[in-house]
């Protein structure tokens, strides 16, 4: 499968030779990007996401990526992975001329144990689980963000925070963490945002992201501050039936389903915000 990945970018230019920092910032970041769409394809297609593919439906993958930017070669930071379903595309996508960083949150002494045990020691944890998907492509790398080095900053492409912005608010955690996102992309680096969206008429203490919901005006101000631009957003994970006014969250609606309500079954995943911002000079 890599060597067929690879013969594929060899004959539309993509891995002729690798990037250096210096000359990434260099290349146009257009829409448009010859021959991504056959790579991600083959990524997509590949028989390790069977288990995977059933919720491409409500995450849209080939869309959402196309929608960030991303294109075989880049830095892409995966920030908290969870069970990798990202990574397993990104990988073989980013392919052998790309480098592939997942990031966890530091823990902090206030976390609970449950969730500190969770987040804690990712770049250990991540190897194993790396070694066991047996991905082929980018260079893997793991690191909680206190464990991030001087070095790496000015150095990424783009950052994807998928469906984690709800936490570091709730947390109080989201300032910081957005500044060390920020100072990993290089300049004119972009951050990709995917999250549960509330509906602009629910009471404020429903949008905290205690319940997983929060307003989009609310992430774009709240991600602005932290010094980015809005570049675009998308109806990519848009879903109309989502009424997002659940007494227990969004956890009440697939794939967590904590209620297991036969009527919520038919909504399927959450409707979904999706942005795209670029690093402020």
């Amino acid at each position: 499968m890599r060597r067929f990945i690879v013969l594929v970018a060899a004959s539309l230019g993509l891995v002729a030779s690798p990037l250096t920092a210096a000359s990434a910032q260099d290349v146009p970041d257009s829409d448009v990007c010859e021959g991504c769409e056959a790579l991600l394809e083959l990524a997509l297609a590949h028989p390790r996401r069977v288990a995977d593919r059933a919720r491409d439906q409500y995450r849209h993958p080939a869309e959402t990526l196309k929608f960030f930017r991303v294109k075989p070669g880049m830095t892409v930071v995966d920030y908290y992975p969870g069970s990798g379903w990202y990574t397993r595309i990104l990988v073989p996508y980013l392919g052998k001329d790309g480098h592939y960083i997942a990031v966890n949150p530091a823990v902090t002494p206030d976390m609970n144990e449950r969730m500190a045990a969770s987040l804690g020691g990712l770049r250990e944890k991540f190897r194993v689980k790396a070694a066991e998907w047996d991905l082929e492509g980018a260079g893997i790398a793991a690191f909680n963000t206190d464990e991030l080095s001087e070095a790496m900053n000015g150095t990424v492409d783009r950052v994807l925070i998928i469906r984690e912005v709800h936490n570091l608010a709730r947390n109080d955690t989201l300032g910081v963490e957005l500044a060390r996102m920020r100072d990993l992309l290089k300049d004119g680096g972009m951050l990709g945002i995917i999250d549960h969206r509330a509906s602009p008429s629910a009471p404020a203490e429903y949008v905290t992201g205690s319940k997983g919901y929060m307003l989009q005006d609310d992430v774009i101000r709240l991600i602005e501050e932290q010094g980015f631009d809005l570049v675009a957003t998308s109806e990519i994970n848009a879903n109309a039936l989502d009424t997002a006014d659940y007494p227990g969250g969004v956890w009440e609606l697939p794939p967590v389903q904590s209620t297991r309500r036969e009527e919520l079954k038919a909504i399927g995943e959450s409707d979904r915000m999706t942005l795209l911002f670029r690093k402020r000079p």
